[in-house]
């Protein structure tokens, strides 16, 4: 029987935060969509390219403000062990992985400003190799999972 997945969940509010991401890259779409609607009634071309843009532009709202924050925010778990930290991600393709302690070079905390408008933040933690992150979480959590992993990864350096 394999393992359990991780027990931790990111917060709640990155459903808000990503919902937000998608209602901006929309903007983007619809900028774009804008500016192929006014070429086609400048250059008199297929009226295909609106017809186009809209369909972009639904799908988009529907995928990235609908849909995707959702299913990413039940899959996101995180658990820190004494030894390790398994990270558990993904939409249709979910990854699992675990972190030695032993291979912890960093952690940090980083926000952007939408982020600090939701008191929240993201978590790295960087290896020789890699960089892992666990997104949005309260910004007192992120603070004390920075802290504690810190600990554990100089208590497992100096045990090897």
């Amino acid at each position: 029987m394999g393992r359990q997945e991780p027990k931790m969940r990111i917060s709640e509010r990155a459903l808000t935060v990503w919902k937000l991401y998608g209602w901006i890259s929309a903007a983007v779409t619809l900028l774009i969509g804008a500016g192929l609607t006014t070429l086609t009634l400048i250059f008199d071309w297929s009226i295909w390219f609106i017809i186009g843009s809209a369909i972009a532009l639904i799908l988009e709202i529907v995928l990235f403000v609908f849909v995707l924050p959702t299913l990413k925010w039940k899959r996101w778990r995180y658990e820190v062990r004494e030894e390790e930290i398994e990270l558990q991600h993904g939409i249709f393709i979910v990854t699992r992985t675990l972190v030695p302690m032993v291979r912890v070079q960093h952690v940090e905390t980083e926000q952007g400003p939408i982020l600090r408008k939701y008191r929240l933040a993201t978590v790295s933690i960087s290896t020789a190799a890699t960089l892992h992150q666990i997104p949005a979480l309260d910004i007192n959590e992120a603070d004390a999972l920075r802290d504690s992993i810190s600990a554990l990864a100089r208590v497992a350096e100096d045990d090897v």
